[in-house]
């Protein structure tokens, strides 16, 4: 059987360590189908239900094993459904390869049945973009564009005419002047440890050593330093703050950690940004600004490997590019041992932000709130479970009541924030790492929109656990509305409910509701101990209000506007919050 140019594309792949493809199938990659299906003992396709679905487990896998996530769609409207995910793996930065099909070479351009010009709708979202137009080139070609996305942390693509995926492997009909030969470059993953200069670390430890308020925040492209930012940390007498991707490099109980920052953080984070005379970045383009020290304030050291990066969210006196890990171990030694009463005083205003997120677990409220749903789920889970969240209100719950501890995992759609990543990531981590546990924890909205993908889950025995927090609306948009000072609008289901534990029961997997506190825990456990995909939808308080850190001024003026306004479900907001502030006044 002849060799197709389909089989040089998979053989490639393979000989960069790929070892599955997410993906739908469709008549655009017909013969890509065939390159698996011949070489199904060296990548394994992965078949979904939704090609968006595909693009998120590619972003995933990728950000569970560092390895490049390949995903796989047809012409047409199979590649126009990866843009979502592709822009999640962009904006955080994972290195995604997606593999898309076209039409015949020989009718491009007089507008075919399906026919988009997938290379230039994904122009913005690419940092590799190109259409094969001739056999010879596959090599090359799958070797540039897997180096790019590994070296530029991002989204490489390559699209085929169907004419050019059955032709005869290495074929070079349009050979003009010299043969084009295959690289003989070795595959190799580019991870590069990056050292910043001497002098740079010795005018940053300048910097840093003057600070009497020093304060860190700690992002995603610090993970694997955990230890040696505690032990900066401890130097520096400063507290860790962590971004939101960043909450798995240092565990939650460090002794030097007071939480996370933003809309999801928590007060006394707010107020170290407020007070801070210096700031060390590590690994993190943190985008909201409104939360980082006024500019001028403080002085800013941040650690990027990725000059472009560098000083585009605040001022900064020094930019040190490099790797985190390396950085610090050149750093620390030239740190002076600071007083630890900075640190102490911020680590007793967390112990307080904790007592009061606590006193919101309780039990004993009717409906359930979402922040006892949270806990439970971490008290339950095992000490190395991984937690793939989606976004919305369950961010919010997430950021705060799940804890990071012993190996625990944690992952999101950090810059795009889009819905319904949470299943098809836990599906991409469960599928990297088959002995954890894995945990979607998702909101009503976003599972709705991809839930086809826990029949997925069924099919490849991927014993994913998925939680939904179901509010039956669409909460955070609820809250955000508010906060502008508009009544809520659009934004609650109504009836009929539909019934998502049938769904999950119907596909062959362990479903179950639950709309009482007392049910949680019981109908937890026997989902975590299910021997396969199982699925807890539980009826959570639709007004109970993921409220910020530290509500300013013009938000709660804002918020009371929209009772003013006419409010529809003012009665049970308020009752919600007075339940709040009772229960932490209580305990």
């Amino acid at each position: 059987m002849a060799e197709l140019t389909a089989e040089v594309l998979i053989e490639r792949l393979a000989a960069w360590g790929v070892d599955t493809v997410f993906g739908l199938p469709g008549d655009g990659i017909n013969g890509i189908m065939e390159g698996l299906r011949r070489h199904a003992d060296q990548v394994r396709f992965v078949l979904v239900h939704h090609e968006e679905a595909a693009a998120f487990m590619a972003t995933a896998y990728a950000k569970a094993t560092g390895k490049i996530g390949v995903c796989l769609a047809t012409s047409g409207p199979g590649g126009i459904h990866l843009a979502n995910g592709l822009y999640d793996a962009k904006l955080d930065h994972a290195p995604v390869l997606a593999i898309t099909g076209l039409q015949e070479s020989s009718v491009l351009g007089t507008a075919y049945q399906q026919e988009v010009a997938l290379d230039r709708l994904f122009e913005d979202v690419t940092e590799y973009n190109q259409v094969v137009m001739n056999p010879a080139q596959v090599p090359a070609l799958v070797d540039i564009a897997i180096r790019t996305a590994y070296a530029r942390r991002g989204v490489a693509h390559l699209t085929f005419p169907n004419d050019v995926q059955i032709a005869p492997a290495h074929q070079d009909p349009y050979q003009t002047v010299a043969p084009v030969r295959p690289p003989a470059t070795a595959p190799v993953q580019l991870t590069p440890v990056v050292r910043p200069h001497d002098d740079d670390l010795r005018r940053a430890a300048d910097i840093l050593n003057a600070g009497e308020k020093v304060a860190i925040l700690a992002g995603i492209g610090a993970r694997g330093a955990g230890p040696l930012v505690e032990e900066t940390a401890a130097r520096l007498g400063a507290p860790i703050v962590k971004s939101l991707l960043g909450k798995m490099v240092v565990p939650d109980d460090s002794p030097y950690v007071i939480g996370g920052l933003g809309l999801l953080g928590t007060g006394p984070s707010e107020e170290l940004m407020e007070e801070a005379d210096t700031l060390l970045m590590l690994g993190t383009n943190f985008p909201y600004t409104k939360f980082l020290p006024e500019p001028g304030k403080a002085k800013v050291v941040q650690v990027e490997l990725e000059p472009t990066r560098a000083g585009t969210r605040i001022p900064t006196d020094l930019p040190l590019i490099g790797d985190v890990a390396g950085t610090l171990r050149a750093l620390l030694p030239m740190l002076d041992r600071k007083d630890g009463g900075h640190l102490r005083a911020y680590r007793e205003k967390f112990a307080d932000w904790q007592h009061a997120m606590a006193a919101l677990e309780s039990p004993d409220r009717d409906p359930i709130a979402p922040q006892y749903l949270a806990h439970q789920l971490d008290v339950l889970a095992a000490d190395d479970a991984v937690l793939c969240c989606d976004s919305g209100t369950v961010a919010t719950w997430a950021a705060r009541h799940w804890q990071i501890r012993g190996t625990r995992e944690f992952y999101l759609s950090g810059t795009l924030a889009t819905m319904a990543p949470g299943l098809p990531y836990a599906l991409a981590v469960q599928h990297a790492h088959p002995g954890r546990q894995v945990i979607a924890y998702v909101g009503d909205g976003g599972f709705a929109m991809l839930m086809a993908e826990f029949h997925t889950a069924v099919r490849y025995r991927l014993p994913v656990k998925v939680v939904i927090n179901n509010n039956n609306s669409l909460g955070q948009i609820l809250w955000e509305q508010m906060v502008l000072g508009f009544p809520e609008h659009g934004v609650r289901f109504g009836e009929p409910l539909p019934d998502y534990a049938g769904w999950a029961a119907g596909c062959g997997g362990f479903g179950v509701r639950v709309d009482k506190p007392d049910q949680v825990p019981a109908a937890l456990r026997e989902a975590l101990a299910h021997d396969g995909p199982a699925l807890v939808d539980v009826a959570v308080n639709p007004d109970e209000p993921p409220l910020p850190g530290k509500v300013t001024y013009d938000q709660a003026k804002k918020f009371a506007t929209s009772f003013l306004m006419g409010q529809p479900n003012k009665a049970s907001i308020a009752t919600t919050l007075v339940k709040d502030k009772i229960q932490q006044l209580r305990d």
